[in-house]
């Protein structure tokens, strides 16, 4: 079977998830962003934006209306925290995975009241990431049942 492109719409599996995905990146560190690049795109995902701060974050949301964003915590100008809170007003149906350090379970909690589906830990394993955008793709079919 041959792989289709990601920006065709049409996915394929790898190892029980679904490829394809258009991703949002948002964290004040480019070396992060470049990480988590990587682990997406070798893994079939389509990175469309990086952002820098929970406002840049919020700007490109809205532009580039991705099916999926990873959101640090801690960020200069507005954190994490609010850049989810303002997304999930925008959309409701917004799917936010926060990267967090370790030491920041109290934060981790806080975006998980507001909306964040799920939440990985830095440093990050390729592993790790993706088996988040799986729980999360089961999050978006129980949703749309």
């Amino acid at each position: 079977m041959s792989d289709v492109l990601p920006d065709m719409g049409v996915f394929r599996k790898q190892k029980g998830v679904s490829v394809g995905e258009k991703i949002l990146v948002v964290d004040d560190s480019m070396f992060m962003r470049g990480v988590l690049r990587s682990i997406l795109e070798e893994n079939g995902h389509t990175v469309i934006g990086e952002a820098e701060n929970g406002m840049e974050a919020i700007q490109k949301y809205v532009e580039l209306k991705p099916d999926l964003v990873t959101m640090d915590i801690t960020m200069p100008d507005m954190t994490g925290l609010e850049a989810v809170k303002a997304i999930r007003q925008i959309d409701g149906n917004a799917r936010i995975i926060m990267c967090s350090a370790m030491g920041q379970n109290a934060m981790v909690m806080e975006a998980m009241k507001n909306g964040a589906l799920d939440f990985i830990i830095k440093p990050f394993k390729a592993s790790t990431v993706m088996e988040s955008i799986r729980r999360c793709e089961i999050f978006k079919k129980i949703e749309n049942d």
